[in-house]
């Protein structure tokens, strides 16, 4: 019960990328070759949206759930970490034809090839943490 808020919440996500046609392949290969604005417009429609509730999180100093106030902290700037985290974020992306999110949800729409993309993702997030202090943030 203590869960149901975040399994409500996945369900809502799941439901959500799937009418909006991100999960899927062709609309994602579509975009990287820049043939059509549809996926676009759904990240524009999610970078406005992060920003106008960061901003309102800042402005009216919102707190988390247990009424922690939430935090923003300056992190170091570095273009050649977000250039190369981004190139090989994007390469994947468009190998897989699906960011981390929406493999989920094509898992639950019964497509199992995708389970070797969520095998690669659940392993290189473990060399991540395995070298994680030998890699230069």
């Amino acid at each position: 019960m203590k869960f149901l808020k975040f399994i409500l919440a996945g369900i809502l996500f799941g439901i959500v990328m799937s009418k909006s046609e991100a999960i899927s392949w062709y609309r994602i290969q579509e975009m990287f070759r820049f043939q059509a604005f549809h996926m676009y417009g759904i990240i524009g429609t999610a970078v406005t949206l992060a920003a106008l509730l960061t901003y309102t999180i800042k402005k009216y100093k919102l707190r988390d759930i247990q009424g922690n106030p939430i935090i923003f902290t300056d992190k170091e700037k570095s273009v050649a970490r977000y250039l190369i985290g981004g190139t090989v974020f994007g390469l994947g992306w468009a190998l897989i034809g699906a960011c981390p999110g929406p493999l989920f949800v094509n898992l639950g729409h019964g497509y199992w090839p995708i389970l070797v993309a969520i095998f690669g993702g659940l392993v290189g997030t473990y060399a991540y943490g395995l070298f994680q202090n030998k890699l230069p943030h």
